[in-house]
Formats: structure tokens, sequence, C-alpha cells
């Protein structure tokens, strides 16, 4: 066994949580897909809360280093929110839901390791969105009332919410008019 084995554990888990949800899956699953005994599985991970552990950290590390690279790359508000957007559009793309944003629908039957994570994962995305926002409206690149933690939580929210719609309803287009029009709102009546 190597730690390539490990990674292949996480990168299945990760796609089963994003597609049928944590409880959605068992680690006979992972062995059946990747080929090995479960105890081999087990051998990495030794319980499931273990599993959720290992696999929302790397998952909010890989976004964090993401979060980075839009701001190395973009320097505008608006073009950072919308590679924001970006990101979650990718998981849609790809037939997934966002990995934390399943886990947080099942709160309440995780244990409290996974969702300590998960939190934790919401308020990266929370704290960066409000930098950019706030920044952004400094500068003039971005226009809205209030706090802008409560917007980053709208917007946050909203992203979430769309990707489950528009899964549910099999309609991509809805998760890029709900942002499309959440961005548009942003910008400073003086833009088009």
């Amino acid at each position: 066994m190597s730690g390539i084995t490990a990674e292949r554990v996480l990168d299945t888990a990760q796609r089963l949580i994003q597609t049928r949800g944590f409880n959605g899956f068992s680690y006979r699953d992972i062995a059946g897909e990747i080929g090995i005994k479960s105890a081999s599985v087990h051998y990495y991970f030794p319980s499931k809360a273990d599993l959720g552990v290992a696999l929302v950290s790397r998952y909010r590390k890989d976004f964090a280093a993401e979060l980075e690279s839009i701001l190395d790359r973009h320097a505008e508000a608006s073009k950072r929110l919308k590679a924001f957007v970006e990101l979650f559009r990718q998981t849609l793309k790809s037939e997934r839901l966002c990995l934390c944003g399943m886990l947080g629908a099942e709160r309440d039957g995780l244990p409290e390791p996974v969702n300590d994570q998960v939190r934790a994962f919401f308020q990266l995305c929370e704290g960066w969105l409000c930098e950019v926002l706030k920044n952004g409206r400094k500068a003039g690149e971005l226009a809205f009332r209030g706090n802008p933690r409560n917007v980053a939580d709208q917007f946050l929210s909203l992203l979430e919410g769309a990707m489950v719609l528009a899964r549910s309803l099999n309609d991509p287009d809805r998760f890029d008019k709900a942002a499309s029009t959440y961005l548009g709102v942003l910008k400073p009546s003086t833009q088009e």
C-alpha cells in the first residue's frame, strides 16, 4: 500500500459523498471501486469519521489554495467573484455538488469532528468573500448596501442552493442564471 492508495480512497469517497451523501456509501463500496479489500480502507481510515475529517480537511486546503490563486490572478473584485463562481460551476458541471454543501445538509447524521471541518470550510469561504466584497466596494468596483459579511453569506447561500436546484432539475443553466443575476446586483449602476 502506498500514499497513492490513500489518495485514491479519498478521491473515491469524495465522489461518492458529492453524489450520494456521507451515509450513501460504505467502505465496501470504496474498496470495490478501487480494487482493494475493505480492510485496506480501514488501515488508512479506521473509522468513517476519520475518513470524513481527512477528506474535508483536504478539500478545504485545496479550496484555500484555489482562493489564493484567484487573488493572484485577478486584481478586480468582479473578476475574483466570477472566478469563485466558476469553482462551484465546475463542480456542478462534473455532476456533483459541493462536498461541504452535501455534508452540511447531513449535519445531524455526521460525527462532530466532520461537522467541525465543514464549518471551517464555510468560514473560509465567507471570510474570503467578505474581504473581496469589502475591498471591491472600497475601490468602487462593487456596490451593495449593508455589511459585507451578510452579503458574503447571501452569495455563498445562493451558490450552494443554486447548485442543488440545478442538479435536482437537471438544468445547469439555473445555476448560471442565479449566479450572474447576483453578480449583476453587485455592480455599480454606472457599469454595464
